[in-house]
C-alpha cells in the first residue's frame, strides 16, 4: 500500500470514528449537551483534529442523519417493483417498522432526537426527501389504479399515513405500549397497519 492509499484509509477511519463517537454521545446525552471538544476528548484527539473533518457539530449531526436516511432509502427502494400500489403501501409500512426495530439508533437520529435549531427544508436530492417522494408517488399510483378516490389530496394522504406509521413505530421501539401484552405487540402493530391501509384503500371507484 502506497503513502497516498494509507493516508486515505486513515482519513476514512478517523471520519468514521468521529461519526460513531458523536452518534453515541448524541444519543446518550442529547444534541444540546454535546460539543466538538467533548467529541474530541472521547476519541483522545484535539478539537482541531475534528475540525479538519467537520466545521461544527451541526455538520456532524447532518452527516449522521443523512447516513441513516440513506440506509432507510436503500431498504425501501426495491419496493418500487411491486406492481400493486396498495400492496406496495403495506410492504412500505412494514419496511418502515422493521427498519426502526433493527436500527433504533438511526431512527432516533431521523425522527426522535430534537434537531439543531437551524433545521432547514430537505433538499430534493436528500435521501429523506427521496424516501418521502416514494410514498407520495405510491399514493398517486393508488389513485391512478382507483384504489383511492380521485379527489384524494396526495400530500394530505401521504402525511396522514406517515404520521400513523411513525406513531405506532415510536410506541413500539420506545416501549410505551405496556397496556398490550409483549407477546402480542408486533402482531397488534401489524394489524393496526393493515386496518389503517384498509381505511385508505378499501373504498374503490
Amino acid at each position: 500500500m502506497g503513502i497516498f492509499e494509507r493516508k486515505e484509509r486513515e482519513r476514512q477511519e478517523m471520519h468514521a470514528l468521529i461519526l460513531e463517537t458523536a452518534m453515541k454521545l448524541f444519543l446518550e446525552e442529547g444534541y444540546g449537551n454535546v460539543t466538538i471538544r467533548k467529541i474530541a476528548r472521547q476519541i483522545e484527539y484535539s478539537p482541531a483534529t475534528v475540525y479538519q473533518y467537520f466545521k461544527d457539530r451541526e455538520e456532524i449531526f447532518d452527516a449522521l442523519r443523512t447516513m441513516a436516511f440513506t440506509r432507510f432509502y436503500e431498504q425501501i427502494i426495491p419496493l418500487r417493483d411491486v406492481r400493486d400500489p396498495s400492496e406496495r403501501l403495506r410492504m412500505g409500512g412494514e419496511a418502515y417498522i422493521d427498519f426502526a426495530i433493527n436500527n433504533p439508533k438511526y431512527y432516533d437520529l431521523m425522527f426522535i432526537m430534537r434537531p439543531p435549531l437551524r433545521q432547514e427544508e430537505e433538499g430534493n436530492e436528500s435521501p429523506a426527501k427521496k424516501s418521502y417522494e416514494l410514498l407520495r408517488q405510491n399514493i398517486q399510483d393508488c389513485i391512478a389504479a382507483h384504489q383511492l378516490r380521485a379527489e384524494t389530496d396526495i400530500d394530505t394522504a401521504a402525511f396522514a399515513m406517515w404520521s400513523f406509521i411513525h406513531g405506532a413505530t415510536s410506541l413500539l421501539i420506545r416501549q410505551r405500549a405496556g397496556m398490550i401484552p409483549a407477546k402480542d405487540l408486533r402482531s397488534t402493530v401489524d394489524g393496526a397497519l393493515n386496518f389503517m391501509l384498509d381505511q385508505f384503500t378499501g373504498e374503490r371507484q
